[in-house]
């Protein structure tokens, strides 16, 4: 995923089928309301740009991805506590709580710091076995942790206990965001260059499944519902693929926002939501696992591409900031974009308008 910098800004300022009873009783039962509503902005200042964002909820930590470093908020305060520095390139942040552990991917510098959830001193440097790592990722089962190298058309697999890099798995396209299934033993993951989704057998190291998903253009955030085995990318061109993870069927398409880049689903509620760089948090409600309605359009900021969701809250966060006007354009620089002003890098908080 791009990082949103100075010089670069997100180029934006059904299958229908009966749901069972069992389901829909499922959704209903304590579900939150219809529309979602900014409540609260916190300011988070600098001028270096962003991308990832990752929700510790056992310590109610907010971390998001600065270029160079990682901030870390306080949710219940809106207050800044501390920082992850000297990660150049950083995309984003991925947490073992199993072993008190965080790890970021840092894209310049091919590495991942690792470091210590309770004091966030960092505690190690990985190099990485591939190029540009971007999307990281903890599964559990194995205590492997997982980036997305999009330089090099791979993953790094790491030993979350030794620390140690174990495998490279060849990709053929550029990797975005990832998950898993419950056992470890398959991963899913987007390729954005492809417009494809791909199934891998995490022990063998390889590919078994390439899906196509050409209406998906430029899939980026991906999101699982392990339980019925729904898969929700989502993507650029202003849609989300609703994908079976046995088949590799698309089973559903639905209207979105453009320039999505991350997604979340809540398996309590039942909703998928995904941030969107032209300023749109999407939330689409799941009445079976082959039927989705758009629960809710809110408005967020352009360039607020990125998110993180607190599942118990049902909370969502997003980050962007006020851009000046483009430069002029250049025979060198023939595309000019905004640069962000300086100190309004705000964190937003969204959240249901009201709980039923």
């Amino acid at each position: 995923m791009r990082i949103i910098n100075k010089t670069t800004l997100c180029m934006a300022l059904t299958a229908g089928a009966i749901v069972a009873p069992d389901f829909a009783q499922a959704v209903q039962a304590d579900s939150i309301g219809a529309s979602y509503k900014v409540a609260a902005q916190y300011p988070i200042g600098g001028s270096d740009g962003w991308d990832y964002m990752a929700f510790d909820g056992k310590r109610s930590r907010l971390f998001i991805s600065r270029g160079r470093h990682v901030q870390v908020m306080d949710t219940k305060s809106g207050k800044l506590i501390g920082e992850i520095p000297d990660t150049d390139g950083v995309h984003g942040i991925a947490f073992a709580q199993d072993l008190k552990l965080g790890f970021t991917s840092n894209g310049k510098a091919n590495t991942v710091s690792v470091f210590n959830l309770d004091t966030l001193a960092v505690v190690d440097t990985i190099k990485v076995s591939g190029v540009k790592p971007d999307f990281i990722y903890y599964e559990p089962a194995h205590k492997r942790i997982y980036t997305s190298n999009g330089g090099s058309a791979n993953i790094t697999a790491i030993d979350a206990t030794t620390r140690k890099v174990v495998a490279t798995i060849d990709l053929g396209g550029s990797p975005e965001a990832m998950v898993s299934d419950k056992g470890g033993r398959y991963l899913y993951v987007n390729l954005e260059d492809k417009n494809e989704l791909l199934k891998i057998d995490a022990q063998a190291g390889k590919v078994v499944a390439r899906w196509p998903i050409a209406a998906c253009d430029a899939p980026t955030g991906l999101a699982f519902d392990t339980q019925h085995q729904r898969l929700f990318s989502v993507c650029h061109s202003a849609n989300m693929m609703v994908v079976d993870a046995k088949s590799g069927k698309v089973v559903s398409t639905v209207a979105s926002a453009k320039f999505a880049d991350a997604a979340a689903f809540d398996p309590k509620q039942h909703l998928v939501y995904s941030s969107n760089g032209e300023g749109a948090l999407m939330v689409v409600r799941e009445d079976s696992p082959n039927a989705y309605t758009v629960q809710s359009k809110l408005t967020t900021m352009p360039g607020a591409k990125t998110m993180a969701l607190d599942p118990k809250t049902h909370r969502v966060y997003l980050v962007s900031s006020q851009f000046s006007p483009a430069p002029a354009a250049t025979a060198e620089n023939p595309h000019p974009h905004p640069a962000i002003v300086p100190d309004t890098v705000v964190v937003l908080v969204a959240e249901p308008s009201t709980v039923k």
